[in-house]
């Protein structure tokens, strides 16, 4: 077992070329499932992009939007959005800043 201290988690600012604005992730788990906390800032997204995985988000904080290229979805702390592999879409703020915890399985990201 390992216990994870969410507070003492190494966060890492833009840690891809996916992110336009300021984002920070800290990794939680990475092992066979992964799990990050992802937080964006004011106006911060993702490029639009697509997993070789399916990916699960749980909104923690703040006010975002999840598109793909056919529906933009408003997204609140609380809910859950599954997108399944090989689905565009990008994610990312509504204006102020917003928080999801993405939970994913090995895979690849492609943009």
């Amino acid at each position: 077992m390992n216990v994870i201290d969410i507070a003492k988690a190494e966060e890492k600012t833009n840690p891809s070329d996916i992110f336009e604005g300021h984002v920070t992730v800290k990794t939680l788990v990475d092992r066979n499932i992964r799990l990050a906390l992802v937080k964006f800032s004011p106006g911060a997204r993702t490029k639009l992009h697509h997993h070789t995985h399916e990916q699960v988000l749980y909104i923690t904080e703040g006010e975002g939007v999840l598109a793909t290229e056919k529906e933009e979805n408003i997204v609140k702390p609380g809910m859950v959005v599954f997108v399944p592999a090989g689905e565009r879409h990008w994610h990312g703020s509504k204006g102020k800043v917003f928080a999801h915890v993405s939970i994913t399985t090995p895979g690849e990201t492609v943009f």
